[in-house]
């Protein structure tokens, strides 16, 4: 069953492997068929080099195992919120890279400040708010996907333009129209943590990039 979203998924666990996205089985991948409204997410517990086509979950958009020997990751309520939320989405990706998790932990957005981030992200990536104890308590993991498109909303944002968020005291998620171009967005996304963090300490009182540079550039790219 979903033969070919289950080969893509892997190759994209595979990619975040080889990028060094990933640290033991922290974090997940996912792809979305959304004819069907079926996820294929990698397992819990699951080393991402070890997460064969066979060996991932099909899940359905209300959690309930569809195919599959091993229970889903745990953040698949988050996928699910952010699928129904965002619906050009076709995978998405949570890591607990370095450099963009320091940023999460941190609270803050990252700005803008040359054309690298300018080529994938139209602003600054942004950052969520934290979590309530009620809302954590009311659903944990759904509630991160929540405020995700919560974030986007009230901020007017278009998840296509900035494929990306960092989830306050936790760490990034990423999308994009198939598991591995949400790979690949994440990343870009922790290369531009890591050159933002390095601005930030050259020069302290630099500036986002121009506006119109920063449009240019993602046009260009786009």
């Amino acid at each position: 069953m979903l033969e070919a979203l289950r080969e893509q998924v892997s190759a994209a666990c595979q990619m975040a492997f080889d990028y060094g996205l990933t640290s033991f089985t922290w974090g997940n991948v996912s792809g979305f068929d959304r004819a069907n409204s079926l996820i294929v997410i990698k397992p819990k517990g699951v080393a991402y080099q070890n997460a064969t086509p066979e060996s991932l979950v099909i899940s359905d958009l209300s959690g309930n195992i569809v195919e599959g020997d091993a229970p889903p990751s745990a953040d698949i309520p988050a996928h699910i919120a952010l699928y129904k939320a965002f619906g050009e989405l076709g995978g998405i990706i949570h890591t607990h890279s370095p450099a963009a998790t320091v940023w999460a932990q941190a609270g803050r957005d990252i700005p803008p400040y040359g054309v690298t981030h300018a080529e994938y992200f139209r602003g600054s990536i942004p950052c969520t708010r934290s979590l309530l104890p009620a809302e954590i308590d009311a659903g944990y993991e759904e509630q991160i996907g929540l405020t995700i498109a919560e974030t986007f909303e009230k901020r007017g944002l278009d998840p296509l333009a900035i494929p990306g968020a960092l989830v306050f005291n936790h760490g990034p998620f990423a999308w994009g129209a198939d598991a591995q171009e949400a790979v690949k967005n994440a990343f870009v996304l922790e290369m531009v943590a890591k050159m933002a963090y390095q601005t930030e300490r050259i020069n302290p009182e630099i500036m986002p990039i121009e506006k119109a540079i920063l449009d240019k550039q993602f046009e260009k790219r786009s």
